[in-house]
């Protein structure tokens, strides 16, 4: 089963290698939860730095049966996110933990 994406741009151009990209992470996350229903992903470059460039913040929902699982990664001041692909990493590897946890507490709720 395919988990349904929608990917928003913000303040940069789409890419299609930032859109599969995005969808790698989201088949990696069926494989964690498969109950996940749908995922929304907004890239988001808020402002440029004088001295680092642009930082990305990434946001994640993910939508699993009576609950939805929010990622919010921003920039901060130890110049993460200053690569949209090391910041999508970021960010989907925390909606990795995120997604197991639940999964986990509904597994311990159901014994």
């Amino acid at each position: 089963m395919n988990i349904p994406v929608q990917i928003t741009y913000r303040d940069f151009d789409h890419t299609d290698a930032l859109d599969a990209f995005v969808q790698r992470h989201v088949d990696k996350l069926e494989a964690i939860g498969g109950s996940v229903t749908s995922c929304r992903v907004a890239l988001e470059a808020p402002h440029r730095h004088k001295s680092h460039g642009r930082h990305y913040r990434v946001r994640i929902d993910i939508s699993v049966p009576g609950a939805t699982l929010l990622v919010d990664r921003s920039p901060n001041e130890r110049h993460q996110g200053e690569d949209a692909y090391s910041a999508i990493d970021d960010a989907f590897d925390h909606a990795s933990r995120m997604l197991t946890e639940h999964a986990r507490r509904r597994r311990d709720l159901h014994r």
